[in-house]
């Protein structure tokens, strides 16, 4: 809900310390009186919901928690594969300038989220698999072999085996992806931040994810 506050005051400026310069609240003059009017930001209150027990309960409060560390990153990756593909074919790259484009690109990325990564548990980096899947349309597998080579794919593919995971299984909406595509479809709405606070009394972790990716 947007508020608007009313003061009413005499001789004060119309420009607030704190406005950006150039920017003036609106006023309006009643006698000898200026009564300026601006706007707050939405005020949201969320509710909190008793702490429920149960494995099905627990599976659901970590793949909410996994989702708010891990959807930033997909929706990056979203950005960047968007940006790669477009840089590609507007400018038609060949094979040994594609090639040295994508390693930058890949020194970039290395470089901007390698921390992060590592940070990230095995369960939450399979969930990353999949959001990448969503958000780029095809598999991270897809993704090595079409930027790298057929052998990169199939040794990260390895990789990933050892874990427990598979980088070519496709996300799947309405199946048992089902429980991920809700909570996409909150982000999307913004209602996610509602559900974490209701469900974990506080507010989903922020990612600091860099500007040029978003």
């Amino acid at each position: 809900m947007t508020a608007g506050i009313v003061m009413t005051c005499h001789d004060i400026a119309a420009q607030t310390p704190d406005s950006p310069e150039g920017m003036f609240m609106h006023f309006r003059v009643d006698g000898r009186d200026t009564v300026f009017t601006d706007e707050l930001p939405p005020a949201r209150v969320y509710s909190k919901m008793p702490r429920q027990k149960g494995r099905e309960w627990r599976k659901y409060y970590r793949l909410v928690h996994n989702f708010s560390k891990t959807y930033p990153y997909a929706l990056a990756a979203r950005h960047l594969v968007h940006e790669v593909d477009s840089t590609i074919a507007a400018d038609n790259l060949k094979r040994g300038k594609r090639d040295k484009y994508i390693n930058q690109k890949q020194k970039e990325l290395f470089a901007d989220f390698e921390q992060p990564m590592r940070g990230l548990t095995v369960s939450q980096g399979a969930l990353l698999m999949k959001l990448i899947d969503r958000e780029v349309g095809k598999s991270s597998y897809l993704i090595i072999k079409d930027y790298k080579n057929g052998m990169a794919a199939g040794f990260w593919q390895g990789i990933a085996k050892m874990f427990g995971t598979d980088l070519k299984k496709p996300y799947d909406p309405d199946g048992e992806d089902r429980p991920i595509e809700e909570l996409v479809e909150l982000w999307d709405t913004g209602q996610f931040e509602g559900l974490y606070f209701s469900l974990f009394w506080k507010f989903p972790p922020e990612i600091e994810i860099p500007s040029k990716y978003r």
